[in-house]
């Protein structure tokens, strides 16, 4: 399902609200440190390299950038690191989990080789199967969104073999017609008092409406205020909302791994009523955006995106 309009550069692709930072995505020297080291933990932990490379991008969306002379982003628990019998369930941090990864002798929490090697070293006490690593990071993290989102971005790493997936989109193709203005925050009617939690980018039925970025289809289905929506959760933690569709790609199925292009549907007028209810609007597409911080989750103005995109599609 590869598209036709892939977006070349980096661009700036997550926000990380609970420290007001912008996360760019990383320069191709700075992935290629960072697969460097997931490889070589990989290879003495038994440790797919994508799950540590998926747990590092997790962290460093939930954390401010690196420290200067760090590659990776992960931040243990001090507590996690040395041990303690009351913070956490023995079975987790019977003894700390920090150790030496790299030599030296020393157990450095801040030392990314130590830090991956005592990841790997914690995950492998459950198992090396993907059941067995689940377990492990929800003894961790005690959240299922978190991962989720982390299994999510192992499976995009696994599938494009790097952590260098620096493309994005415009939604919809650039030779049609389509008009669209900032729209976030506006009152909404139906279903009481909200606001509008997106963009709605205006064309007609049936225009084919596309991946903006890499994740994974997290959800597929109908919403009374929605229609016929699509949900991808993306490798910066952030969810892309696609609603009021027409209808849906043939091909596209909820876990399925996308990349920026991929059509996932079609324009339409869908919503504000039971399954099949439409045409209570002009045809549109409804595009919101939502990060997550590792506790919660909110939604935020995707009309700045949007623009940079656009301009940068083919």
């Amino acid at each position: 399902m590869k598209g036709t309009a892939l977006v070349t550069g980096i661009l700036i692709a997550a926000l990380s609200f609970s420290t007001g930072t912008i996360h760019a995505a990383p320069d191709e020297k700075e992935s290629q440190e960072r697969m460097a080291l997931y490889k070589k933990t990989s290879a003495v932990t038994d440790i797919p390299w994508e799950y540590l490379a998926a747990v590092d991008q997790y962290e460093r969306q939930v954390h401010d950038d690196p420290d200067e002379g760090r590659v990776t982003a992960i931040e243990f628990d001090p507590v996690f690191w040395s041990g303690s019998s009351d913070a956490f369930p023995s079975a987790v941090s019977p003894n700390g989990w920090g150790s030496d990864g790299n030599g030296d002798e020393k157990a450095d929490i801040h030392n990314d080789e130590d830090v991956l090697w005592s990841l790997g070293r914690y995950i492998k006490s459950f198992g090396t199967t993907e059941d067995d690593i689940k377990i492990a990071l929800f003894q961790y993290y005690k959240r299922d969104l978190t991962v989720q989102t982390i299994m999510h971005s192992a499976e995009v790493f696994r599938k494009f073999k790097t952590v260098h997936l620096t493309n994005r989109d415009f939604p919809l193709p650039k030779q049609y017609n389509y008009s669209y203005r900032s729209t976030w925050g506006d009152a909404r009617g139906f279903g009481g008092r909200r606001i509008h939690e997106g963009t709605d980018i205006f064309a007609g039925y049936g225009v084919p409406v596309k991946s903006t970025t890499y994740g994974v289809v997290e959800m597929k289905g109908w919403n009374t205020y929605g229609g016929w929506r699509i949900g991808i959760r993306d490798i910066y933690n952030i969810y892309h909302y696609y609603a009021h569709l027409q209808n849906f790609s043939k091909e596209i199925k909820v876990g399925d791994v996308v990349q920026p292009g991929d059509v996932i549907g079609a324009v339409g007028a869908s919503g504000y009523g039971p399954p099949g209810t439409s045409g209570k609007f002009p045809p549109h597409l409804h595009y919101g955006m939502y990060q997550d911080n590792g506790k919660n989750e909110w939604s935020f103005d995707p009309y700045p995106f949007l623009r940079r995109w656009e301009r940068m599609a083919e």
